[in-house]
């Protein structure tokens, strides 16, 4: 391919890819600390606090970077097909994040399969949302982010907050979202070739864990089955190179058709959130730029 920087990325997964095609597939205890240790790759910036909290009861760290506002709260849901992830793999991220939009951090801690079952993520992400407003945060002054699942999650959890009559946040970012548990797109063939990082038997077994035999199609576990109206606006982020492609244009499609205010950018060459690896891909730095503008209060 002709971006370098992203060969260079790919070549950090080759092994991975290898050991898949030769049948070695490693278990979910051995994929959160290789996931770990990916978003340890890039350490968080010097101008970064970051501390343990309790949101609601969701373990959270709240991340503030140089030109934070503490009052705008960006509240963040990780990636790791609800079953790997947490502060080790994200919190780079989220402080790229909260530098580029000026707002606080949040990342929480949600409970994860196979120890937990569909719907406890949803339930953990709306609990830490309805704490932000019982302490006094403005739903205005609330964006939401995620990455992966924690792209399905920010929409699952719009969708479960504004069928219980709560405010919604004032914008939401999904990037590479996982939107479609029954993976019907036809991406997972025509992009799995490409893809060095996702491999629909992996989303499979962790659909399966998670579901632990509920229905796929539910419309919290897969948003692209929702009815969207109502949400706030959107901002979707895929790779051109990525096997949940479909995901994020069919999420943009519905949406768009329930009337919402959304925007889809598909990225040529990229690969899955590639935004954590800005610090090698000149493209991640330009994305993560991008979605600050959109999230800025």
């Amino acid at each position: 391919m002709a971006n370098q920087e992203i060969e260079n990325l790919r070549n950090l997964f080759a092994n991975s890819r290898q050991q898949r095609e030769d049948g070695v597939k490693p278990s979910v205890e051995e994929m959160r600390v290789l996931y770990n240790s990916l978003g340890q790759m890039f350490p968080v910036g010097a101008d970064v606090k970051a501390e343990k909290i309790s949101d609601g009861g969701v373990a959270a760290e709240s991340i503030s970077a140089k030109g934070s506002d503490d009052k705008q709260i960006l509240l963040y849901f990780h990636g790791g097909g609800y079953a790997i992830g947490g502060f080790e793999s994200h919190r780079t991220l989220v402080a790229d994040l909260a530098r580029a939009s000026g707002r606080r951090g949040i990342l929480i801690d949600y409970r994860l399969a196979p120890e937990n079952s569909f719907p406890a993520p949803v339930e953990d992400a709306v609990t830490s949302y309805k704490w932000l407003l019982e302490s006094g945060v403005g739903a205005k002054n609330i964006a939401l982010a995620g990455d992966s699942a924690g792209g399905g999650l920010v929409i699952a959890s719009l969708l479960k907050l504004r069928d219980e009559g709560f405010d919604l946040p004032s914008r939401a970012l999904c990037i590479s979202p996982w939107a479609d548990l029954e993976m019907k797109g036809e991406s997972h063939q025509t992009r799995a070739e490409v893809d060095p990082m996702v491999f629909k038997d992996d989303l499979q077994n962790w659909a399966d864990i998670y579901l632990k035999g509920q229905p796929a199609n539910d419309p919290l576990a897969s948003p692209v089955n929702a009815d969207l109206t109502g949400l706030p606006p959107l901002l979707i982020h895929v790779g051109d190179a990525e096997v949940l492609l479909d995901d994020a244009r069919t999420l943009a499609k519905n949406a768009k058709a329930s009337g919402v205010e959304v925007t889809l950018r598909e990225w040529q060459d990229m690969i899955h959130v590639w935004h954590q690896f800005a610090g090698m891909v000149s493209d991640g730095v330009t994305a993560i730029a991008e979605a600050g503008e959109f999230l800025k209060p």
